[in-house]
């Protein structure tokens, strides 16, 4: 077997097949051996696991997951990479059904049923830079029963996601995936590690699922909207931001009484808010 995390094993690959690096999918291929163990020790990989892995380009981390998981599903939009794949660098493993199609297009709630119900399912990703949020959100929001999601993405993504109220890298993506996760960094990689070579360090971020809700909240869209409402007119108050934003539908008045009843400032920025107090927010407007 030609661990594909050696680096002359991937460039070998890369030369068979003449593949030049698609830019439009974001392809930067590791090549460390100790960031790809890192990623698979981060995600908690077992027997007992379906791994559904997004982007696997030539099979790089694949073979890691293939050797931990009970069965890998591996996504790959560039159809080019499919034969190279399913023909070379995956064909000794028979625990892995590589799938050509767009992630953002794809039922996964569906296709984990097909595939493995009785397993637990995990999420690993060396994820596209220029597309990371819309697919963590994809698969957060579609209801499908992922337990975690371990992920390389861009360094200030990671310490975004997991950043504290109040700080310069708050904000309204923070918390979407703290709504439905814990977020932590496993690891920090340079840029180094990566074939071609990305202008960014990169950090792997994993996202534990909650088991159960963080807050109670009575109209999760209206919270949303109140978050991004915030957000999207940073420099504003909050009660200014509200008033005009988008999806509140809210008289100042209204606004007024609620942030009365929460105990909040007439004053207050949105970004020094807490997940629970955007829900009680929320809930006051229902009320209200």
């Amino acid at each position: 077997m030609a661990y594909l995390g050696i680096p002359q094993n991937t460039i070998a690959v890369l030369q068979k097949y003449n593949i030049s690096f698609q830019k439009k999918f974001g392809q930067n291929f590791l090549i460390d051996t100790h960031v790809l163990e890192k990623i698979v020790a981060a995600a908690d990989i077992t027997r007992d696991d379906l791994v559904i892995e997004i982007g696997p380009g030539i099979g790089t981390l694949t073979q890691y997951l293939c050797e931990a998981a009970g069965e890998v599903l591996a996504i790959e939009i560039d159809r080019n990479l499919i034969p190279i794949l399913e023909n070379d660098t995956l064909k000794d493993y028979d625990n892995v059904t590589v799938i050509n199609a767009d992630v953002l297009k794809l039922d996964l709630a569906k296709i984990i049923e097909e595939h493995a119900p009785k397993r637990f399912t995990k999420v690993v990703a060396n994820l596209p830079y220029y597309i990371t949020t819309p697919i963590v959100m994809q698969v957060l929001e579609s209801g499908a029963p992922v337990e975690s999601m371990t992920v390389m993405v861009q360094k200030e993504v990671a310490e975004r996601l997991q950043a504290k109220p109040g700080t310069p890298d708050y904000g309204a993506i923070t918390l979407a995936v703290q709504y439905y996760t814990t977020p932590s960094i496993a690891a920090n990689v340079p840029m180094n590690c990566f074939m071609p070579r990305p202008n960014v360090d990169s950090a792997v971020l994993c996202l534990k699922r909650h088991l159960k809700p963080q807050v109670e909240v009575k109209d999760e869209k209206l919270m949303f909207a109140l978050i991004r409402a915030s957000f999207n007119k940073r420099r504003k108050t909050l009660l200014n931001g509200l008033s005009t934003g988008d999806n509140i539908n809210r008289t100042k008045e209204e606004l007024l009484k609620a942030f009365e009843e929460c105990g909040l400032s007439p004053s207050v920025r949105g970004e020094t808010l807490g997940l629970s107090d955007f829900a009680a927010l929320a809930n006051a407007l229902c009320e209200g």
